[in-house]
């Protein structure tokens, strides 16, 4: 019998100090093609290093749906996400002033639709990589480990699990 993944639960947030770990959502953005599984990156706004989309947590909203919110405003991207997290990577923001540690939660997005106009389409570029290639790109070791990792066959299973019959 498979076991039923617990259901997240939509975040209260309070406030912390500017000083604290903090902590973001990320989307991989993926689909199939060709057989091939491909995994979208986007740019970042500033310094142009190829990234996924990622972002603050939202109130009332669980990782998971935060992580959709983010590939849709800095990727144009929907489709289906699933509850299980499938890794965690850190950064600093060496550029910022408050150089806070950043922990990154990254959840499973199957792209359904690419659109072809979102809120951030002027500040970024999106691309469809190779999964081998999309590792490559990323500068965060934790990360790379992730994507290149990454087993889409797992998620379908889990999002559409087998019917016992009885």
């Amino acid at each position: 019998m498979a076991k039923k993944a617990a259901r997240q639960l939509p975040l209260k947030l309070r406030g912390g100090r500017k000083t604290d770990v903090r902590a973001q959502f990320a989307a991989l953005c993926w689909r199939i093609k060709n057989d091939k599984v491909e995994i979208c990156l986007i740019t970042s706004r500033t310094r142009k290093r190829w990234i996924i989309p990622k972002g603050w947590p939202m109130h009332k909203q669980t990782p998971a749906a935060a992580a959709a919110t983010e590939a849709f405003e800095e990727a144009g991207l929907s489709g289906e996400t699933t509850d299980i997290c499938l890794g965690v990577f850190s950064y600093s923001r060496s550029h910022k002033l408050d150089n806070a540690p950043i922990i990154t939660m990254v959840y499973p997005l199957h792209v359904r639709h690419t659109h072809s106009d979102w809120p951030e389409k002027h500040q970024r570029r999106r691309k469809w990589f190779s999964q081998k290639k999309a590792a490559k790109k990323l500068s965060e070791p934790e990360l790379k480990h992730i994507v290149a990792t990454f087993n889409p066959q797992h998620m379908l299973k889990l999002a559409h699990p087998a019917k016992k019959s009885t």
